[in-house]
């Protein structure tokens, strides 16, 4: 097992890793400094998101499960919704893809907007509990909710639309995919029903909605500011000195981390305590799993912000200001196609999906799939910076065909595909690829709310499609799903015995 993570962390790493170094060499020079940053980011990312993947399975999966499985059980739907909303909250403001987001939006408090974002998290959580609990279909309430986003994003302050919908997309990173998406399978694994597969996914595209709605109103009270400040790293004289720069940079990212994953370690000690009461060795096994979660943590996002976000900001500006400007449009292609791999989430989502359709939907068709989105909505971006194309253009009709596409596939589809639209945009997206697109147009001068912003929610976007597309393809072939939730009691949850 330790042999496999250390491969996916490796191959998951390195195709990017290449195409900047190539880029230094061929085309954007860069000082040895910035590039002796970026190469200890590589090795910092490779090994903590080997232990990252491997705490995940043994640590952040089977608390989300166990408590998902007692909220369930109890049968008091009270209880259901408030820790559900709780839970949302907690995992939330615990989000590193969230920090990066906040920092970077002028006008709008740090604070604030994490708390914002939050609500909206916790309480489509709740809306997620009830769809599984009653049976609702997730196409209609997508369909209904997002008809209710684009009314409001209508009359809202248009420099506030690219935040908003990129607020959806950071909030299902690293720590909360692996937790929703467990109690999500933990609520499904106690109905006694034969879509269980079915619905144990959703959970992560409604919980990106709630974000999405929330910023939107808050635009109403704030007025955007189209400024950027680059980051300062920029004198770097050889490796002694960015090896002091992560140096100075590891204690403020443990305690980052500890802040970050404390809300999700008590909440479940509390459900220890006084509800699920698991084990000795289980609990053995998560603590050893939390500690791998923990300082794989600290290593990925160590790396990424101090080693991918300055290269990612020079490198933009440089060939936006070239004569091969346009050339951003192809590598944000390729760019997007490797980066999916990088995701840490992304491997956690693969692997729920293949054991939750028994194999019918294998982990390479899922990441053939997100690849070839994710570089068509990177290379889209990159086209809204280079032209400075509105962004409504491309992600109302987005929408509205994946929307379609979700009444003619096989339900479990559309639930992966809204679900992949979330964990696709997870830290390097909103580290990497969202600096290179900040750089990119403040070097040519152009609006950076309107044009920049707004890479994430296409890259939450276009998997919407691509999964689906699987769907269709695969409408021949019937997908049998299994519960992944284990020793949970299954019964028949009557919402009358509620009431």
């Amino acid at each position: 097992m330790l042999k496999q993570k250390l491969q996916e962390a490796l191959s998951a790493v390195l195709p990017l890793s290449i195409i900047i170094i190539l880029l230094s060499l061929i085309a954007v020079p860069v000082s040895d400094g910035i590039m002796a940053v970026f190469i200890i980011g590589v090795f910092s990312l490779i090994i903590g998101m080997f232990l990252f993947t491997f705490g995940a399975d043994s640590a952040t999966m089977p608390m989300g499960e166990s408590i998902g499985a007692y909220l369930s059980r109890s049968k008091k739907i009270w209880l259901i919704l408030l820790g559900g909303f709780i839970i949302g909250v907690f995992i939330t403001v615990a989000e590193p893809d969230l920090a990066v987001l906040s920092r970077l939006v002028p006008s709008v408090p740090t604070r604030t907007l994490t708390l914002t974002i939050a609500i909206g998290v916790g309480a489509f959580l709740v809306v997620s509990f009830l769809r599984t609990l009653f049976k609702i279909k997730l196409q209609w309430i997508l369909l209904g909710f997002y008809g209710v986003i684009f009314a409001i994003a209508s009359v809202i302050p248009q420099d506030f639309l690219g935040i908003a919908f990129d607020s959806g997309g950071v909030t299902t990173g690293p720590v909360s995919v692996p937790f929703i998406l467990a109690l999500g399978a933990g609520v499904a694994a106690v109905r006694d029903t034969k879509d269980k597969g079915e619905e144990s996914f959703g959970a992560v595209a409604l919980c990106s909605i709630g974000p999405i709605l929330s910023v939107l109103i808050l635009s109403l009270l704030f007025k955007g500011e189209n400024s950027y400040e680059s980051t300062g790293i920029t004198e770097i004289a050889g490796f002694s000195d960015a090896v002091s720069v992560y140096l100075r940079a590891f204690p403020e990212y443990l305690k980052e981390v500890a802040v970050a994953l404390s809300p999700i370690v008590l909440l479940f000690i509390l459900f220890q305590i006084f509800a699920v009461k698991l084990p000795p060795r289980k609990l053995i096994s998560i603590g050893i799993g939390l500690i791998f979660t923990y300082f794989g943590l600290v290593l990925f996002l160590m790396g990424a912000n101090v080693g991918f976000i300055p290269i990612g900001q020079i490198m933009g500006a440089s060939i936006a200001t070239s004569p091969y400007a346009w050339s951003i449009i192809p590598l944000g292609f390729l760019m997007g196609f490797v980066v999916v791999m990088a995701e840490p989430a992304i491997h956690v989502l693969k692997q729920e999906v293949e054991e939750v359709t028994n194999g019918a939907i294998s982990e390479r068709a899922i990441i053939t799939a997100l690849s070839i989105g994710i570089g068509i909505s990177v290379a889209l971006a990159m086209l809204r910076v280079y032209t400075g194309l509105n962004l409504w253009w491309i992600i109302l009709p987005g929408y509205i065909l994946a929307l379609i596409i979700s009444f003619f596939v096989p339900p479990i589809y559309t639930a992966i595909a809204f679900d992949s639209g979330g964990v696709a945009s997870g830290p390097m997206t909103s580290t990497f690829l969202l600096a290179f697109s900040l750089g990119a147009s403040n070097g040519i001068g152009g609006n950076i709310l309107r044009d920049a912003f707004g890479l994430v929610a296409l890259v939450a976007l276009t998997p919407l499609v691509a999964i689906q597309v699987l769907g269709l393809a695969s409408r021949m072939k019937p997908v049998e799903t299994v519960a992944i939730a284990e020793d949970v009691e299954i019964i028949e949850f009557d919402w009358r015995e509620t009431l």
